[in-house]
């Protein structure tokens, strides 16, 4: 299956408030013929745009390759968080890589969520970028835990932007009854992500990357100069750059064997007016503890984008407003009447270590994929630490690429079962609170 088309219209971006509320740019033209660059970048997501720019401004000839439109995919679909630290939790990494590495790990996730405030003022990107993460515990042990994760984050690292709330606070911030405790990271933030994604193509073009739309990449020859084949052209190239995440398809084994895609699914519901009170207190976002997370926030029109529903396979379902619309209820059962405008389906990665995967599959060819819902800083900040790794300045990009990544089990070739067997066990861990 092809998940570049199977639950998408060629060329066009899904129905969603996103898509909705944003001035999309003019279609770049497909790839024609053979064209030549010093670095050719593969998919026109946060990554791609990232390392594209990057490149660029430093006076490299770039070619940004996408299958669909800019911004296509993850990156123009997702919850709009900008989280702090990594997906693994700093503990969970001080065990795994060190306490030397995990220190430098903290320090990238850092400039990770800088660089996104940079780009976004930098480039004067209207994306309605505001600070606020909540994290929201549903149980007393839970909410012990992330307590206590707070107090290790200000000790050992020094940060101090993390408030811990408990069942009072946290019912003041999101009037829920379904949460009862949790923190407030006041460091992190949230943004509108196609907004985002399509002010990086806006200056990415401004500093001259040639960018090609509707050109899927069906081949990559490896080589100095490496050759990347479309249907309808090539571009030859001293550099190449993967940057496709959930839509790598077969172009890598040994990336695809590391990375799963999944879907995941967002609602928007009709402008709530008053009863946003009854929603969120203060305009920040929310993720909680459940493993099949559910993650919401206020749009800039006062609706509740709200994603969570679980997916067995890679096809849609008919009904995503009905799949959302269960566990919205289940924390605000309020909102049973209110009307959901929007509904939309889409695609990211994960890795079996919920780490981004960077790995040099070449001397000349670098790949970085596998957010596992931690895309937003980490994408953006990965297409960076690419770009400085193709100019000699591999420090960051090493430091994430010697995080283990291990394989799945059976590779690619058990996705679909595998990802069957994983959601039902997590939503029923999730349902009896283990």
């Amino acid at each position: 299956m092809n998940l570049l088309y199977a639950n998408d219209r060629r060329g066009e971006y899904p129905p969603s408030w996103y898509a909705a509320t944003t001035a999309p740019l003019a279609p770049f033209a497909p790839l024609r013929g053979e064209v030549r660059a010093d670095v050719c970048v593969v998919g026109a997501g946060y990554t791609g745009l990232s390392a594209a720019l990057h490149l660029a401004e430093a006076g490299l000839d770039v070619v940004l390759l996408e299958a669909q439109r800019v911004g296509f995919g993850a990156s123009g679909r997702n919850g709009g968080q900008l989280g702090s630290g990594q997906r693994m939790e700093q503990t969970g990494l001080e065990r795994l890589v060190g306490q030397e590495d995990a220190s430098k790990l903290w320090d990238l996730a850092e400039d990770a969520k800088t660089l996104v405030k940079s780009l976004v003022a930098r480039h004067g990107i209207d994306c309605h970028l505001k600070p606020g993460v909540a994290h929201a515990c549903f149980s007393a042990r839970e909410t012990a835990h992330e307590h206590a994760y707070a107090d290790h984050l200000a000790e050992r690292y020094g940060y101090d932007q993390l408030e811990k709330l408990d069942e009072a606070a946290m019912q003041t911030l999101c009037p829920s009854p379904a949460y009862s405790g949790g923190t407030l990271d006041m460091g992190a933030g949230h943004l509108h992500p196609l907004a985002y994604a399509i002010g990086l193509a806006r200056a990415a073009q401004a500093a001259g990357v040639r960018i090609f739309e509707g050109s899927a990449v069906h081949h990559v020859t490896r080589g100095i100069p490496a050759r990347v084949a479309t249907d309808a052209g090539a571009v030859k190239a001293d550099h190449v750059i993967l940057a496709c995440n959930g839509y790598l398809g077969g172009l890598d084994r040994k990336v695809a064997a590391r990375v799963m895609p999944i879907n995941n699914f967002i609602a928007a519901t009709e402008p709530l007016g008053d009863e946003v009170a009854r929603v969120l207190a203060r305009d920040v976002a929310v993720a909680d503890s459940k493993f099949v997370v559910n993650y919401f926030r206020l749009s800039h029109d006062k609706r509740l984008l709200f994603g969570g529903g679980e997916s067995y396979g890679y096809r849609f379902p008919r009904d995503i407003a009905g799949l959302v619309r269960k566990p919205m209820l289940e924390i605000f059962p309020h909102l049973r009447d209110a009307r959901i405008d929007y509904a939309w389906g889409g695609t990211l990665a994960i890795t079996m270590k919920r780490m981004p995967y960077l790995a040099r599959l070449a001397p000349n060819m670098l790949s970085a994929s596998g957010y596992s819902g931690h895309g937003v800083g980490t994408a953006t900040h990965a297409g960076k630490l690419m770009a400085d790794a193709v100019r000699g300045e591999a420090a960051g990009f090493e430091t994430l690429s010697r995080v283990p990544a291990p394989t799945f089990p059976g590779g690619s070739a058990l996705r679909t079962p595998l990802l069957v067997l994983a959601m039902t066990w997590f939503s029923m861990r999730d349902r009896l609170g283990v």
